[in-house]
């Protein structure tokens, strides 16, 4: 098969792209310590697998919806920013239903700007720089380690992150109110490079939950974000893991969270993605135990020309588990949603509950989802289920509305209101519940 004088400097662009963000990877100052170096071997084993690598591309079925040449039209430094005012959170704020919060800015932890206080005893949460030599040990069991490392820009992570926030919850203690993990992007002139890291371990019967927000504070130039998140969830502990995702609008995140769930463990997780030019989620779950039970309720609100790509896979391996993912997507506009959700239910995992569905609002002619729900199914004993709808506002529900005294708007806005409540009244913590419904006001316009 031949190949076109265009798509062979674009395949060039894009393998000089690749080099472009490895250099920008290397050169950080290294330690002498056993974890140093431990550390150093991991991130020139993932920049390896980087290199041996190419760009994805429209014709890989994992990202046929999903174009990056606006990605790659860029040339990304990495930039250390210096401490930021505090008056620059007073919109990341959940008030009292914090119990601690970590700070990084540009993928460096901020001291100043995070509070580790008042926390139950034995519960470790800090950065991975400040972290005593003990705890540099044990955490090396579970940092970079989870399946997936070699995916491309999850080894572009590993090679490349500065940092990293650590949460490790001991075995039979519950943190009553969340933990928020806030990670800022501020720019400049120059389009920026930002892979920040989290690991969070919950221990045996301990219990969680995880406010995990991505914010933009400047939109002068364009900037890259390419976080990954690692969770480690041991037998019978419980993690409810709130993901936000409010990039400014000319930025690009393309993020992992990778999650392993022991026995008895239980895993919900809400994540919501209202920001970025061009976002993309890679949402994997492992199941190491039985009976397991996971939650993924996510909601995408997308106009402009967003563009926002959740892929998931549930990867079941033991009897007597149950798995509920419901994504819903609101575009208007231009805006695109993709959602690819897999579900592996091999031979050895007998009495599998799984379900999944994918439910799209379309506001405009123009906006426009693709969706693919999929079952992989071995087992003979299971209930399995998983569907998709596209739809847009009744008509009927509108005028019934408008006749009850409503203009236009409000009316559409209820609806719209309506079809998004099914996933932010799930979210555990009711400020951000307040947050997301006055996110959601007045976005669209009908």
């Amino acid at each position: 098969m031949s190949i076109s004088v265009s798509s062979q400097d674009q395949i060039a662009n894009q393998d000089q792209f690749l080099s472009q963000l490895i250099d920008q990877c290397q050169g950080k100052a290294k330690g002498d310590s056993t974890f140093d170096a431990w550390l150093q071997k991991r991130q020139q084993e993932a920049a390896g697998w980087v290199l041996e690598s190419r760009m994805p591309h429209h014709k890989d079925e994992e990202w046929r919806f999903t174009d990056l040449s606006p990605l790659v039209e860029h040339h990304y430094q990495k930039r250390q920013v210096s401490e930021i005012s505090s008056d620059s959170l007073q919109s990341f704020h959940f008030g009292e239903a914090e119990s601690a919060k970590l700070v990084f800015v540009n993928g460096h932890y901020s001291p100043s700007l995070s509070n580790v206080k008042d926390l139950p005893a034995g519960v470790t949460i800090g950065n991975l720089a400040n972290l005593d030599a003990q705890q540099q040990s044990k955490v090396t069991d579970y940092l970079t380690q989870q399946e997936g490392g070699e995916e491309l820009f999850t080894a572009l992570n590993t090679a490349g992150f500065d940092d990293t926030a650590v949460v490790w919850i001991p075995s039979n203690t519950e943190v009553e109110t969340p933990i928020h993990l806030l990670f800022l992007s501020v720019g400049d002139d120059t389009p920026t490079l930002i892979q920040p890291r989290a690991l969070v371990i919950a221990q045996t019967s301990s219990k969680v939950t995880i406010i995990e927000q991505y914010a933009g504070l400047s939109a002068a130039t364009p900037y890259f974000n390419n976080p990954v998140t690692e969770m480690w969830v041991a037998a019978n502990a419980e993690v409810n893991h709130i993901r936000l995702q409010q990039e400014e609008l000319n930025s690009f995140q393309i993020a992992k969270t990778a999650v392993t769930q022991a026995q008895d463990s239980r895993y919900y997780s809400y994540p919501i993605s209202l920001g970025a030019r061009l976002s993309r989620h890679d949402f994997d779950v492992f199941q190491t135990g039985t009976q397991t039970a996971t939650r993924l309720y996510g909601l995408t609100l997308g106009n402009g020309e967003q563009l926002s790509d959740t892929h998931s896979a549930i990867a079941f391996r033991h009897p007597h588990s149950k798995a509920d993912q419901l994504q819903k997507n609101i575009l208007t506009d231009r805006a695109r949603a993709v959602f690819n959700g897999k579900i592996f239910v091999p031979q050895a995992a007998q009495l599998t509950d799984a379900a999944q569905l994918n439910r799209n609002l379309l506001l405009s002619e123009k906006a426009h989802v693709d969706t693919k729900p999929e079952l992989n199914i071995t087992a003979d004993n299971v209930q399995c289920s998983h569907g998709a709808t596209v739809s847009q506002l009744e008509a009927e529900e509108l005028f019934y509305l408008q006749s009850r005294g409503l203009n236009r708007q409000s009316a559409a806005n209820l609806l719209i209101d309506g079809f998004a409540a099914e996933i932010i009244k799930e979210v555990p913590v009711v400020s951000v519940q307040k947050q997301l419904f006055r996110r959601l006001a007045n976005r669209f316009i009908s």
